[in-house]
């Protein structure tokens, strides 16, 4: 969306696709790392979690800690290739990921922190472009994505409510029960709402729009099917929820395309710039 408001060159947009591709990969797996680092003991008492390397002892606790530092350096060296602006921003989401896995522990809404977390990007990918955050834009994207991810992750939680409410793991699973259809239901359209906000602040056409309401059209039908208090079926709904990221993707990427074929007509958004590299600084 970001390359498409300002006008940006595919060169600019394959090669932050493919940056924050690996920085996804490398940060998403250091969060995981994390989370089974502070849930290893959690974990033994999780049918479905017991079986993870620390928790069935096949890898140890100073093994773990190095591959953290190994993902966490590799996450670094993909910040280091953005824009200053970008760095502190990226590496405030820090904060985020160290202290979700507590969350599980003192709150019902761990799920509200992870998309706190998961959706930093929506942020940082903007910023990565144009050097600075168009709040206009990214705050209800951001905000979309909250609560997709309270959509999945609750989808998620339900496959070991029985485990957790055993153990003390809190989630919104349990906080919802059986009124949890109505309650994503509603977190899905104000998803597809907030995403639309974002859609016409940054002027996006008609591929990005059909496409979000497909998405959130096959989320929303598939819910009605789904037995949460069947663990299987938590989890294919889980799985499921992707197809809305990917539309969302799909959607914004046809736009500029279009725009690209269409002779780069210049959409009539103004976006303010900062430097992009260390030397346009010196």
């Amino acid at each position: 969306m970001a390359s498409y408001a300002s006008s940006a060159s595919p060169q600019v947009l394959v090669g932050n696709i493919a940056l924050f591709g690996i920085g996804a990969l490398l940060m998403r797996g250091a969060g995981c790392t994390i989370n089974d680092l502070w849930d290893r003991n959690l974990d033994k008492g999780v049918e479905r979690t017991r079986s993870r390397p620390l928790a069935s002892g096949a890898l140890t606790v100073p093994q773990a800690v190095g591959f953290l530092g190994l993902q966490l350096a590799g996450g670094l060296a993909v910040l280091t290739q953005l824009n200053w602006y970008s760095i502190q921003l990226g590496a405030s989401s820090l904060l985020f990921v160290g202290t979700y896995p507590l969350m599980k522990r003192i709150t019902y809404w761990p799920q509200f922190v992870l998309g706190l977390t998961f959706n930093w990007g929506a942020l940082l990918g903007w910023s990565a472009v144009t050097g600075v955050v168009d709040w206009s834009v990214c705050a209800p994207l951001y905000a979309s994505g909250v609560l997709w991810t309270l959509v999945y992750d609750t989808a998620y939680a339900h496959q070991d409510k029985s485990d957790d409410a055993l153990v003390g793991i809190k989630s919104t699973a349990l906080l919802f029960g059986e009124n949890t259809k109505p309650v994503l239901l509603a977190f899905l359209l104000g998803s597809c709402l907030l995403a639309g906000v974002a859609g016409l602040g940054n002027q996006q056409g008609v591929g990005y729009f059909s496409l979000l309401l497909i998405g959130t059209f096959m989320l929303g039908l598939k819910l009605r099917t789904v037995n949460f208090n069947i663990a299987q079926q938590g989890g294919m709904y889980f799985r499921y929820c992707g197809y809305f990221g990917w539309m969302l993707f799909a959607g914004a990427l046809v736009d500029y395309l279009i725009w690209y074929k269409d002779g780069k007509k210049r959409p009539l958004v103004e976006v303010r710039r900062q430097p992009q590299t260390h030397s346009e600084l010196s």
